[in-house]
């Protein structure tokens, strides 16, 4: 999944976003419970991966993405590209809420689907800015002036661990709570979307993943691997590729996204 959104918005160079989307069931799990989608028109990615067994995880995730996408969306055909970030901010929240309240209930209502629930990375991609939203373990990157950066911290019980100092970083990459979320969609009446705004630049690259990606991928090797000089598709089966062989122990999936001057802006230098 691939394409090219450009936008034009305030006195500011103009950016175009070029996005790229995988997602690969790993080496050892039989199943795919992760979810991702792309809308350039939108400037939306979305990405999420899904807990409660086969079925229940698989339809948590693809809920997510499909009801988050369609209700911002709606809000979009109203609002434009020109909406302030505080004004995407409360769109991205209310579609989160649609979302989280409809796979609550769908767990309720079907017995085969009970504690289903799923973690969740989104991006706002905008002309001169980027809204990053998560919940969970799912995580954002963003490489930029030769430096990797992680934008989202987890919502998990091994990052409360490292907060509280109870575990070091190194015991944390083997730690048995590695994988415990402390906030996820689907699983509690409300449940916040951790959002923050970043500036753009061009050349950015931003990088959406699961944790089957982050975890199988060392921060030294990603960062090797997303400074190569590869087309976007090329590069998210790079990394999937890597992930398996570095064990594959869960669902991969990557979301990119790398800033350009726009057509428009560059035909007016």
């Amino acid at each position: 999944m691939a394409g090219v959104g450009v936008s034009l918005f305030s006195s500011r160079p103009a950016l175009s976003w070029e996005f790229a989307a995988l997602t690969d069931v790993g080496r050892l799990r039989a199943h795919n419970e992760d979810a991702v989608h792309v809308d350039p028109a939108l400037g939306l990615a979305l990405l999420a991966d899904g807990m409660g067994g086969y079925k229940g995880g698989e339809v948590a995730s693809a809920m997510a993405i499909s009801l988050m996408h369609a209700s911002f969306g709606r809000w979009f055909a109203q609002a434009g590209m020109q909406a302030p970030a505080r004004v995407v901010r409360r769109a991205l929240q209310a579609a989160t809420d649609e979302a989280n309240g409809a796979i609550l209930q769908a767990g309720i209502t079907h017995e085969e689907l009970r504690g289903m629930g799923t973690t969740l990375v989104l991006a706002a991609f905008r002309p001169q800015r980027v809204v990053v939203g998560h919940i969970g373990d799912s995580r954002c990157y963003r490489l930029r002036n030769n430096k990797l950066e992680q934008l989202t911290r987890d919502h998990s019980l091994r990052q409360q661990q490292l907060d509280a100092g109870a575990i070091t970083p190194e015991e944390a990459l083997n730690s048995p709570t590695r994988n415990l979320v402390t906030r996820a969609v689907g699983v509690e009446a409300q449940v916040l979307l951790e959002m923050h705004e970043h500036s753009a630049r061009p050349g950015d690259l931003y990088m959406l993943c699961s944790d089957g990606l982050s975890e199988m991928v060392p921060d030294a090797q990603l960062f090797t691997l997303l400074s190569r000089d590869l087309g976007l598709k090329e590069m998210a089966s790079l990394l999937v590729a890597i992930s398996n062989d570095n064990g594959g122990r869960d669902n991969i999936s990557v979301v990119l996204a790398k800033a350009d001057v726009s057509e428009a802006t560059r035909g007016a230098m």
